[in-house]
């Protein structure tokens, strides 16, 4: 069963949404989509609270779908990603990572 971890998260202050947007989609989505242990990966930045004029509480919103979390955690632990989650450090501010299951 694939496991889904949402992560929540906002810019770390003075930190650039072009920037950053342009390091997820040349490193950070690339490379998390090539774990054996991963069958999708994405991005999404937040643009509106339905049916509201507030600003959405968090810019980013990324999606994980991991096929076995073990595996996962030896994927992770590699080098090449420990330098990838070096960096998300480096642009996220007070990441949430939320493990979920389908009800």
């Amino acid at each position: 069963m694939t496991t889904r971890i949402i992560v929540i998260f906002n810019l770390k202050s003075g930190v650039s949404a072009e920037e950053y947007e342009n390091w997820a989609r040349t490193v950070d989505i690339p490379t998390v989509n090539k774990l054996n242990s991963v069958d999708n990966f994405e991005v999404l930045r937040s643009v509106s609270v339905l049916g509201s004029d507030a600003r959405p509480p968090y810019d980013y919103v990324e999606v994980l779908d991991v096929q076995d979390m073990e595996a996962l955690g030896a994927d992770v632990s590699t080098q090449q990603m420990q330098k990838v989650s070096a960096e998300f450090q480096q642009w996220a501010d007070n990441p949430v990572f939320i493990v979920t299951e389908k009800v």
